[in-house]
């Protein structure tokens, strides 16, 4: 039975999402193509009327993954319109966070594969890295004579690391004083020379 062009780009698009959870979990080459299509509902079949190759869809569903996560950054920041790093930050370096291993942050879960990953894939972690710290160059300002990119450079450094660590341990109460360490560590930074902001914390 022929499938419809609005039924293969649905398709398309449901390969595309399960795919953006799946490499979150386990990794770009922790689960194979017939695997993936499967949990999508599919036929390995179809996989090569959708994409080019493997490394295409991880380019694809690495950019999904990086608007998903964005996404969860500006709702989170519409949730305190006067500190909205502050109110990231509750959500990113949370002990809830920590665990999503699927829904959680790209950056985190495949930034290591990435860097082993061809130029289609790194280009979908540049293009939503740099989003990621346009945000956070608007929430921390000029300080002191400091470019925001070099402070938003450092905070996302700082937030993703920490994110990475807590998730390597198995200590509960290690993990989470990682987490704690980044926040407080992040919010001086954010607010230095910016006294106004202190009250939001």
């Amino acid at each position: 039975m022929r499938v419809s062009r609005v039924q293969a780009e649905e398709n398309r698009q449901t390969v595309i999402n399960v795919a953006s959870r799946l490499f979150r979990e386990h990794g770009f080459d922790g689960i194979g193509l017939k695997d993936l299509m499967e949990s999508a509902g599919l036929t390995q079949g179809a996989f090569y009327k959708q994409f080019a190759s493997k490394d295409d869809l991880a380019a694809q569903a690495s950019r999904r993954a990086l608007e998903s996560a964005f996404g969860r950054w500006a709702a989170a920041a519409e949730t305190n319109p006067q500190d909205p790093l502050h109110a990231v930050i509750a959500f990113y370096l949370s002990s809830g966070h920590r665990e999503e291993k699927m829904d959680g942050c790209p950056i985190v879960a495949l930034g290591s594969d990435a860097a082993r990953q061809g130029s289609e894939v790194k280009a979908s972690f540049e293009a939503g890295i740099r989003e990621h710290l346009e945000l956070l160059g608007q929430w921390v300002g000029e300080a002191d004579g400091e470019q925001p990119l070099g402070k938003a450079m450092a905070i996302l450094s700082t937030m993703v690391g920490a994110v990475v660590l807590s998730r390597a341990i198995n200590d509960e109460r290690l993990s989470k004083q990682f987490l704690q360490a980044a926040a407080d560590s992040v919010l001086t930074e954010a607010h230095a020379n910016n006294e106004p902001s202190r009250s939001h914390q």
